[in-house]
């Protein structure tokens, strides 16, 4: 066990801190999680894995780079492992695949990771495997060798690093020429493998005991994009009838370009809206504009959230997941921009499961929707 790690059935996980969500054990909403590792700032964000839930976890994904499925050995692969493996695939996202509680009692981890090149294709790589019994992980992308419970740890090796090179002509050259290539020279065309869907990494993980945690933080900080190397996200201007993409440069000294993905009530702040920034500096200074409005606001307070907890930061640069309170205007998926001339940009739409029931509720008096809007985040 790693010490002081939360647990789901002690209800103690810093992610699902709401009383109903440790009386169910699981996620009923998307929660947003950092740290740093290896010299890394990364962001994670926890979301539902119950179908139930899964308008919490689409309405994530344009804050990503890397869309992370999480797939238990015990029960194999489910219906929304499948879903969202698709969504992901449409929205252009990089994908892994993570395979937990690997030593759980009977499970046949070479039959899970049999069954998900089956069902997600060939392209689905074993990037670590689990050894001894699964009480350990060994790499197999910087690894060219070594022991693993199932599978040959040198050909998982020799299968990524084919893959890899397939899509760049210049290093497949050097490594039939040589035979071998540095896992440090395939960097960008690793990068470029998980962008074009290329190369889907597999690894093996147990979050109860600790089992390939570290080598899952590993592979974040060394093999996952950073934002300046993901696919970007579909930001469009409008100009009419017609849509323009917006290339975005994540340039902490650009014009602030950054998308609320989520909105939340907290009981001590109020109303917070949730963004990725794109690009740009925020600072407490800022003044921004959210979507066309012709008023700007000054952002005051920037916070940082930690599962329940709002950490006040003093600026959020391209990459950062940042927060602010009491911006009556601020929606979800509204745009937050600084010049004019982003005033017609926006996020092409995502398309959601049609709901099965649908239910419009209407302020008796103007002016008290955000009242409303507060009593019904609380009940909710």
């Amino acid at each position: 066990m790693i010490n002081n790690a939360g647990n789901v059935e002690r209800g103690t996980t810093t992610s699902d801190f709401d009383p109903l969500e440790q009386k169910h054990q699981h996620s009923l909403r998307s929660t947003l999680l950092n740290l740093d590792y290896g010299g890394k700032h990364i962001n994670i964000i926890d979301t539902p894995g119950y179908p139930d839930f899964l308008g919490q976890t689409l309405s994530v994904l344009p804050a990503v780079e890397t869309v992370a499925i999480v797939i238990n050995a015990q029960t194999g692969i489910e219906m929304l492992a499948r879903r969202l493996m698709d969504w992901a695939s449409e929205q252009n996202l990089c994908r892994m695949i993570v395979v937990n509680k690997i030593d759980a009692d009977g499970v046949d981890l070479e039959g899970v990771f049999n069954s998900i090149q089956q069902t997600f294709g060939k392209e689905c790589l074993a990037i670590n495997l689990p050894s001894k019994d699964a009480t350990e992980v060994v790499d197999c992308f910087f690894n060219p060798s070594g022991e693993s419970d199932f599978f040959s740890v040198s050909d998982a090796h020799t299968e990524v690093i084919d893959q890899t090179v397939e899509v760049d002509e210049e290093l497949m050259e050097m490594y039939l020429e040589q035979g071998e290539i540095a896992p440090e020279q395939l960097h960008d065309a690793f990068e470029k493998a998980l962008r074009e869907g290329h190369l889907v990494p597999i690894c093996f993980v147990s979050a109860e005991s600790g089992t390939g945690v570290k080598e899952l933080l590993d592979i974040f900080a060394k093999l996952m994009p950073n934002p300046t190397e993901g696919n970007s996200p579909p930001l469009v201007k409008l100009n009419g009838a017609d849509e323009t993409p917006i290339e975005l440069k994540p340039d902490p000294a650009g014009h602030i370009l950054a998308h609320v993905f989520k909105v939340t009530f907290d009981p001590y702040v109020g109303k917070l809206g949730i963004f990725r920034i794109y690009q740009g500096t925020i600072d407490k200074d800022s003044e921004l504009f959210v979507n066309d409005s012709r008023k700007a606001f000054k952002v005051g307070h920037l916070f940082k959230l930690q599962g329940k907890k709002n950490d006040e930061i003093t600026k959020g640069m391209p990459g950062d997941i940042c927060a602010i309170a009491k911006v009556p205007d601020v929606r979800f998926d509204s745009i937050l921009h600084n010049f004019h001339d982003e005033d017609d940009v926006h996020l092409k739409p995502m398309n959601f499961p049609m709901p099965l029931a649908g239910l419009a509720v209407l302020a008796k008096k103007r002016g008290d929707e955000q009242k409303l809007s507060e009593a019904l985040e609380k009940l909710s």
